[in-house]
């Protein structure tokens, strides 16, 4: 049943509320807890029950950290570390392109560099080499160096490791592995198929900090200080957000410790970027994925591999400063390059049908770092799996972004072990892929099946959840910061969402660049204000412009506006629904 009434939102959406197990729970919490009935929604949405708030209002690392023991090869890849450190051997580093290896990479080389290592960075070329270690790269690496710690990648690269002759081999990963594993010292890696599963949400860069914490415990045994490596949790959490792992469980309590860490504002990378990105308070979650993960990225997608992984190490405030710029340029760079694929894509795809298991699409030239990004643009749109593939010769490198329950990487995986595919692997809501040109259509068909059978394809249009009710004056800034408490949000913890029924627009002009400011009243002298970003990609911005006098139920997620020292509620409106019912 629809909430509020609103089958077919402005947006087309239809507004679902919680579920009535979910309100009695709500009920029952605020009963046991006192607590606000808003944030009790919220909590009984997240599965918290009774017993459980102060702990998920409060969540200790100490208390949700993992024994790094429980996955294999930990001990032996930390010990390796440790002996190169003592032997002042060679190391390298080889990383994927994206935040995840760049932020894994950094945590290596920032362990290191605190003991007296300095360690080589290679970072592959995102176009001319593909994605995880080469042959050509890794034994020229071996050549040079006694140990290469390959991170973020390496779990399927049988081929590459077998030629870094002369060198150990270490590979710290989360990605799907295969039936066997390459050649080398330690394959840590919470997703190998003789793993539990019961670590499988964490991404590279919190794998490599287990190995770390596993480094520090020997290391005290032995009676020596490691590093600090609560002060490289800034690192672990900007790659959870930004690599869309779910904020559950230990990823939850890093993620909130490294927010602490970054508000602390002594990593010279990421000051530099949140300076060059205008971001003028304590980051959340929200910035690292949308703000500061993007300029990351941008280096691996539009420009030079390593600048990622570069400006997190980076201790020079003056040449983080130059790097953060660069990344800055580069990231405008790809949002134009996007916009030209998306545009493509989409007309693409909607004369395929978009209503298919498997939403995808297949352009001359498309730019292979971009084409990840317009998959998830695709997927956002239709709730489908989606892959974009940018061709060249005889070959296309595409990827894949999947949604809740289905899994791409297995599907992706087996069809490159069946041979439908060149190359392909990932992990549930991703996959990277390589097809030959003449199996292209064959490939997404059997991809398209495999899909369907887990369900992809079975609903409509993405419904909207909301967490409940609200009017405009409940909409405090004390209850902002108490929602902000059951933070941070994010993949698998979706942010508090609530609709605010039968407004009268007040106000409504545009600003920026399609955006819609909106002044909005309920009648009996509550007003709030909102924003909706990017209204005018669709219809909701005009059909509030120009409203009429009509009165609306709006959703959307509430956040604190600073201005000049003075702090109010804003919404940030997500849609809309003409309060008679009809949109």
């Amino acid at each position: 049943m629809s909430y509020l009434g609103v089958e077919h939102s402005l947006t087309g959406r239809r507004w679902v509320g919680p579920m009535p197990d979910a309100l009695r729970q709500a009920e029952a919490l605020a009963q046991s807890s006192g607590l606000d009935p808003a944030l009790c929604a919220v909590l009984a949405r997240l599965g918290v029950g009774p017993g459980e708030v102060a702990g998920y209002l409060d969540p200790k690392l100490r208390d949700l950290l993992p024994d790094p023991r429980s996955m294999r090869d930990c001990e032996v890849a930390a010990a390796r570390l440790i002996a190169a450190v003592a032997g002042r051997q060679r190391v390298a580093v080889f990383a994927d392109y994206d935040v995840d290896g760049g932020a894994s990479a950094a945590l290596l080389l920032d362990w290191l560099r605190v003991q007296g290592r300095d360690a080589t960075l290679y970072v592959p070329d995102r176009i001319d080499e593909g994605y995880g270690p080469n042959d050509e790269a890794m034994a020229a690496l071996a050549a040079d160096h006694d140990l290469i710690v390959c991170v973020d990648c390496g779990t399927l690269s049988h081929g590459p490791i077998a030629a870094a002759r002369g060198a150990d081999v270490l590979v710290l990963d989360h990605h799907l592995g295969g039936e066997t594993l390459p050649d080398c010292l330690a394959v840590v890696n919470p997703n190998r198929q003789d793993e539990d599963g019961a670590l499988a949400h964490l991404c590279a860069a919190a794998v490599v900090f287990l190995v770390l914490v596993e480094a520090g415990r020997q290391m005290r045994e032995a009676g020596r200080q490691g590093p600090d490596l609560m002060a490289m949790l800034d690192l672990v959490a900007l790659a959870t957000v930004a690599d869309v792992a779910p904020l559950k469980g230990v990823n939850r309590a890093l993620v909130r410790q490294g927010l602490k860490v970054m508000a602390g504002r002594g990593r010279p990378g990421l000051v530099a970027l949140s300076d060059v990105a205008r971001l003028d308070r304590a980051p959340e979650a929200y910035h690292l994925g949308y703000v500061l993960g993007p300029r990351i990225n941008a280096g691996g997608r539009v420009g030079r591999a390593d600048l990622g992984a570069r400006l997190l190490s980076c201790a020079d405030p003056a040449e983080a400063a130059s790097l953060a710029e660069r990344l800055d340029d580069l990231n405008r760079e790809r949002r134009e390059v996007e916009e030209a694929v998306r545009m493509a894509a989409l007309a693409q795809a909607e004369d395929r049908g978009l209503d298919a298991p498997l939403v995808w699409a297949a352009g001359e030239g498309w730019h292979p770092g971009v084409v990840g990004i317009v998959a998830s643009r695709l997927k956002e749109l239709t709730n489908r799996p989606a892959v974009v593939i940018g061709l060249d010769g005889d070959e296309g490198k595409g990827s894949g972004r999947s949604v809740a329950g289905v899994d791409l990487g297995a599907s992706v995986q087996r069809l490159a072990a069946e041979g439908l595919l060149l190359k392909g692997g990932g992990h549930r809501m991703a996959a990277g892929l390589t097809v030959a040109r003449d199996r292209l259509e064959p490939a997404m068909a059997q991809l398209a099946e495999l899909l369907a059978r887990q369900g992809a394809g079975q609903g409509g249009a993405r419904d909207l959840r909301l967490d409940g009710v609200l009017m405009p004056g409940a909409a405090s800034v004390e209850l902002v910061r108490r929602l902000d408490e059951a933070g941070p949000y994010g993949a698998g913890a979706p942010g508090p969402r609530f609709a605010l029924p039968d407004l009268r627009i007040a106000q409504a002009r545009e600003v920026g660049t399609g955006h819609l400011k909106l002044g909005l009243t309920d009648g009996l002298g509550g007003r709030l204000d909102a924003i909706a970003f990017g209204a005018f990609d669709g219809p909701l911005g005009a059909a509030l412009r120009d409203h009429g006098g009509r009165r609306f139920h709006v959703a959307g997620r509430l956040d604190i506006n600073s201005w000049n020292g003075r702090q109010t509620v804003q919404l940030l409106l997500d849609d809309a629904a003409p309060a008679g019912g009809e949109a």
